[in-house]
């Protein structure tokens, strides 16, 4: 009979004091938003981005940042004037130092003083653009010698931003100066680390992992792989006739090429969807009319100065690397996509069809929805 009564305090509000009612009101409340709680947790897809550097990867964070976040502030897009002003030291100075390298004479002799002068910037210390560096800079970009220079770019390192920074000195040399969404999505620093970014997309929260594109970074990726519902890789189009910054004896498409097998071949991605994102559309149709495919890769027998002949080709080695070695193993589906990380239409376009399809079937497999 004791143990009828014990129940009956617990259960029923009749049998209980005002302070044991609002007890029970707090707990019930508690359960309800543990249980919001959850429910929210479960619509989460944990995306991660992988790639090797220079691939693309942060642009397309702050692209997703721009479409999907709150974008950029005046105040934080003036956070990143230093590092484009430091952007347009480093590719002068590359450039500079590569005119000697490969031999090539200026046009005007006077400009090799302004080269020296260049030469001897500490790219770290810069915070602005004094009038004197924009007048040799601008001297510079306008001699022949170092446009023949830039256009022999992948025999040595150049941000893929140059041309872009270069064209539009004089704006980002004004006094009141403030860059533009495009001028932050150009700017390159290397990643390192692992960094997280969460954004609504209508009733999903897009969780993704950006981790370090360098060699020396990969050791870091392994502990992100669990509970990924999709895997992004991204591949530069543009790198078939460039060489990996880390060794430059080893060519960046084909280090790329073997990094996306060996990844998506993982024990860690056998129920993901591989999304593969072939940027740099825009370098590639003008590197391609200068720079030979097939010189880099024999067996493209497509038209030489073809932009969509390249893309395809370089598509087709992409898809072989999801038969595996092992026969054992099937074949891995892939989505692939053309993307311009720095055009905003196209990420959001490109991401609105991979939003509508793979992470969809993954909710769905996931029994989310």
């Amino acid at each position: 009979m004791a143990w009828r009564w014990q129940w009956c305090q617990r259960t029923c509000l009749c049998c209980l004091t005002e302070e044991e009612r609002r007890t029970v009101a707090v707990d019930k409340e508690i359960e309800r938003i543990l249980k919001q709680q959850k429910m929210r947790e479960r619509k989460e897809i944990k995306v991660l981005l992988l790639g090797t550097g220079e691939s693309g990867k942060t642009t397309f964070i702050r692209q997703m940042r721009i479409i999907h976040g709150r974008g950029f502030s005046e105040e934080e897009r003036r956070a990143f004037s230093k590092l484009i002003f430091q952007n347009i030291f480093t590719a002068l100075k590359a450039m500079t130092g590569a005119m000697t390298t490969l031999r090539i004479p200026y046009a005007d002799p006077e400009n090799e003083m302004y080269s020296k002068w260049i030469q001897d910037v500490d790219t770290v210390q810069i915070t602005q653009l004094a009038r004197g560096y924009v007048d040799a800079m601008r001297r510079l970009w306008a001699d022949s010698g170092l446009r023949a220079c830039y256009s022999r770019r992948s025999e040595y390192q150049l941000l893929d931003s140059t041309e872009y920074y270069m064209t539009n000195l004089d704006r980002i040399a004004a006094p009141d100066y403030v860059p533009s969404a495009q001028d932050v999505l150009r700017v390159r620093f290397p990643t390192t680390g692992i960094h997280d970014y969460s954004f609504n997309v209508k009733t999903i929260t897009l969780r993704i992992v950006d981790v370090g594109g360098q060699k020396s970074e990969r050791r870091k990726w392994i502990h992100c792989f669990e509970n990924v519902t999709s895997l992004i890789f991204l591949a530069s189009l543009s790198e078939y006739d460039q060489v990996l910054e880390e060794r430059e004896t080893d060519n960046r498409m084909e280090e790329s090429l073997a990094l996306f097998y060996t990844t998506i071949h993982s024990p860690w991605f056998l129920g993901t969807s591989i999304i593969l994102f072939l940027n740099k559309t825009d370098i590639l149709a003008d590197k391609i009319q200068n720079s030979e495919l097939q010189k880099y890769f024999p067996g493209f027998t497509g038209r030489s100065h073809d932009a969509e002949d390249a893309k395809t080709y370089i598509r087709k080695m992409y898809e072989q690397q999801a038969h595996s070695r092992d026969k054992r193993e099937q074949s891995k589906t892939l989505y692939p996509h053309f993307t311009c990380a720095t055009d905003t239409n196209s990420i959001r376009k490109v991401f609105s069809d991979v939003k509508d399809t793979v992470l969809l079937k993954s909710l769905r497999d996931y029994g989310v929805i």
